[in-house]
């Protein structure tokens, strides 16, 4: 087995990138799983620090962005907007378009619209929008990858901010939009053109060492120095039991990956001479087979020591995973002793204590003393007492075999048993809350029915004060014309009244008017006797005509 994984260059860029799979080698990316560059889908409860995104983030940009603002004036925001309609372009322009023409017109534009298309394309590959920002990545990559004129000399003539938006939407690592990270022209090109690892920290020119196996020769942009095999992906862990490499091909494997696609399990002995079954690994790139114990012993002697608690316990994690369906002996009590110092982690033993006890543990499980008796007996008789003494050795050894199963199969039962407690609390739990569901509806039930109750006895109310409403609008109208009537009965009376009245007064002031008449003729009469016609007369005359008309 080869031993711990290191870095392929060390001399290279020392940071941690959020990297995802080749296009071309499964399909397009998914944009959620940029986050992590091992495949967390393998049912791996620990996640690399190292594989986690690092780069300063794009609100940190946009900060530093702002005060530039603020120190220049806003100078920037007067250039966006003095631009041309003809001159702005858009991702989906860069990914379309002819590299030439987006060149020509990318070198007309200021530097801050140029780096607001990189903050865009940032944005969209951290995922942030969900299924919009991933259909637009998916998006972009399709246009990317079927431009098929992108060749050595066609690349050349790109714009150096064209050409870090393109790779970065061919390879989906927005570390190549990164302001620190200072690539040549020529790296990008063979990036984009899968000639050059895209792992800043390796770089290595493919295939690496010019390897010439199946896996290297087919699988575009694969570096078999830093990507696993079989997920096509890359990260930055280094000594742990996360990576494991072939002894013959020198190719390697994530551990989520490998047991999660059956490349781990029970097989023959790698080791001459031995007949027995142990855990091996199975290179997916040349099917060879590595053990896995003494990978396992190297690791921990090599690099324990320098482990915190943390550490301690995704090691441990990864190798009782490894070994957790071995039936070996030696692969059981490495599986066990791993499930017990991860709980003695768990309850505050100091990580030097740890380091002790597994590397002794390795030590000791190295110590098999009847096989090195069995070598020292070479070929001589045995005596019938050595004979008998050594088949109880054998059968207390498979008595002890027999308890540790038993041990293992009461501790699997025991925790079937919780389990199935759980559950059964779980399912009572669930009844309560059904029985509380039903009586919750039979109270909305009751308190809907009691509102429709309410809803028709209203309604009743209403049709009632309806009705009686009617009433008291027909019973308003005949009253209305009961008072018209009187009404127009009592003007009449009182005409008539009136006409009487003054007609009594006319016939009073006629009477009067004779009665005068009369006395002034008597008087008249009696002047007249005495001389001649007076104007008196006269006036007595017309008075008395005046009468006879009316």
């Amino acid at each position: 087995m080869l031993p711990p994984r290191q870095q392929p260059r060390p001399g290279g860029l020392q940071t941690s990138l959020s990297l995802v799979i080749s296009p071309d080698a499964y399909g397009f990316p998914n944009p959620q799983e940029r986050g992590s560059t091992s495949d967390q889908a393998r049912d791996s409860p620990s996640e690399s620090a190292s594989s986690r995104e690092t780069w300063p983030t794009s609100d940190a940009l946009m900060g530093k962005k702002l005060v530039k603002e603020k120190e220049n004036g806003y100078a920037e925001h007067s250039v966006v907007r003095s631009m041309s309609n003809l001159d702005k372009i858009s991702l989906r322009d860069i990914a379309r378009e002819r590299v030439d023409v987006i060149a020509d017109r990318m070198r007309n534009l200021p530097d801050e619209y140029l780096e607001k298309f990189k903050h865009e394309l940032r944005v969209i590959l951290e995922g942030s929008g969900g299924s919009q920002h991933r259909d637009e990545f998916m998006f972009l990559q399709r246009l990317v990858n079927s431009k098929g004129e992108l060749t050595d000399g066609i690349l050349c003539l790109t714009h150096r901010t064209q050409l870090e938006i393109l790779v970065a939407i061919k390879t989906g690592i927005q570390a190549f939009l990164h302001p620190s990270v200072s690539l040549s022209q020529a790296s990008l090109i063979d990036i984009f053109l899968y000639k050059r690892c895209r792992n800043i920290a390796c770089g290595s020119v493919l295939p690496a060492e010019e390897c010439s196996c199946e896996i290297c020769s087919k699988k575009n942009g694969f570096c078999n120095l830093c990507m696993c095999v079989i997920c096509n992906k890359f990260d930055f862990e280094v000594n742990t039991c996360r990576w494991i490499g072939c002894d013959l091909c020198s190719h390697w494997t994530h551990t989520d990956c490998a047991i999660s696609n059956g490349q781990i399990g029970m097989g023959p002995s790698v080791k001459i001479g031995s007949s027995s079954a142990e855990m091996l690994f199975r290179c997916h790139a040349c099917s060879r087979t590595s053990e896995l114990l003494g990978w396992v012993k190297d690791v921990f002697q090599h690099c324990a020591p320098s482990w915190d608690a943390e550490a301690f316990v995704r090691e441990l994690d990864f190798v009782r995973r490894i070994f957790q369906r071995s039936e070996d002996a030696r692969g059981r009590k490495l599986y066990w002793k791993c499930e017990e110092l991860v709980e003695k982690l768990k309850g505050g033993v100091s990580d030097p204590m740890i380091c002790k006890v597994i590397l002794s543990f390795f030590q000791d499980l190295d110590v098999d003393p009847s096989k090195s008796q069995d070598n020292d007996d070479g070929g001589r008789p045995i005596a019938p007492l050595e004979a008998f003494g050594k088949i109880a050795d054998v059968v207390q050894e498979a008595i002890r075999k027999m308890e540790a199963v038993a041990e293992e199969k009461l501790r699997l039962v025991k925790k079937a048993r919780l389990s199935v407690e759980a559950c059964d609390q779980e399912l009572k739990d669930k009844a309560r809350e059904v029985s509380m569901l039903k009586m919750e509806r039979q109270k909305k039930k009751q308190q809907i029915d009691d509102i429709e109750s309410i809803v028709r006895l209203k309604q009743a109310e209403a049709e009632m004060f309806d009705k009686k409403a009617a009433e008291a609008r027909r019973e308003a109208e005949r009253l209305q014309q009961i008072t018209l009537a009187k009404t127009n009965k009592l003007e009449e009376d009182y005409t008539n009244r009136y006409l009487k009245q003054r007609l009594c007064e006319a016939e009073a002031e006629k009477q009067y008017l004779i009665e005068k008449m009369k006395l002034q003729e008597s008087s008249r009469a009696s002047q007249s006797s005495a001389g001649g016609s007076d104007p008196s007369q006269i006036m007595y005359s017309k008075i008395q005509d005046l009468i006879k008309n009316m």
